[in-house]
């Protein structure tokens, strides 16, 4: 499929996209972004068509994803307004910016797609949720943008009402991850184990466990209780964690970042 995409913002996501559909034919990948160092490496890295600004970008391309903050989204979208037409389209991964504001600040003139991703699509094993909502989104339009996450990782399409959680779960998730493995790695380096060794070992244990999830047709459930034998050392730590209200401290924190999620985009109104 004959396509050109422009992405506004070529940051750490930004860039992992272009990455990611570098080898797609038929493809021509446009990027905007006022570094224009880092414009230069991606256009001798992955063969990146630069524009000089966001309006020759939204002319130049079928779909524009606006990679942005979502505090410069309003501005953004509004700037490159009179470029849009229905045979356009915006795709937009800022969190907490709902389809309604976009199509408002875009007065109205193309499609929105809302897309939330993950850091892990930096290494091509992203979780991505799709809303395809928009009235004016053609059936084709759909199927490309699809495909087109589908090639940098797991999609899932989801009506925005969910979009909230799913940022909270898993576009935050990897922090949470990150944060639960860095504790592991202290309580190695507590009891006398050198901190590279133990940051070694605790990354391949996280990457063999969520593998076993992955490939093991068991409940996650099942997995921990392999581990926990009757009277055991597992069982005694798992003991300490419940104690400590771990799970109930996750469940909150997941409910908080998605009460900020909601907050955020109620801020760019």
């Amino acid at each position: 499929m004959n396509a050109r995409i422009g992405l506004i913002g070529t940051g750490n996501m930004g860039g992992s996209i272009i990455q990611g559909l570098a080898g797609w034919k038929g493809l021509q990948v446009h990027g905007y972004d006022p570094d224009r160092q880092r414009m230069k490496m991606l256009k001798e890295s992955f063969n990146l068509y630069p524009e000089p600004d966001v309006r020759s970008l939204t002319e130049n391309c079928d779909y524009i994803l606006l990679a942005v903050k979502p505090a410069l989204l309003p501005q953004v979208v509004s700037e490159i307004a009179p470029s849009l037409s229905a045979s356009k389209c915006l795709i937009s991964v800022a969190a907490g910016v709902r389809i309604m504001d976009i199509s408002y600040w875009s007065r109205s003139s193309c499609p929105v797609v809302r897309v939330m991703p993950n850091t892990p699509a930096l290494v091509g094993r992203g979780v991505f949720a799709l809303c395809l909502e928009h009235e004016m989104l053609t059936e084709e339009q759909a199927i490309f943008i699809r495909r087109l996450f589908e090639s940098l990782g797991q999609v899932h399409v989801l009506p925005e009402k969910d979009f909230d959680a799913f940022t909270a779960l898993i576009g935050s998730g990897p922090a949470y991850v990150c944060y639960f493995m860095e504790s592991m790695v202290d309580a190695g380096v507590l009891m006398g184990l050198d901190r590279n060794m133990t940051t070694e070992m605790i990354t391949e244990l996280f990457a063999g466990t969520s593998q076993m999830v992955h490939e093991g047709g068991m409940p996650i459930t099942g997995l921990k209780e392999m581990v926990s034998s009757p009277g055991g050392t597992t069982i005694n730590g798992l003991r300490i964690l419940d104690r400590r209200a771990v799970k109930a401290a996750i469940m909150e924190a997941v409910e908080r970042a998605a009460s900020r999620s909601k907050e955020l985009g109620k801020e760019q109104l």
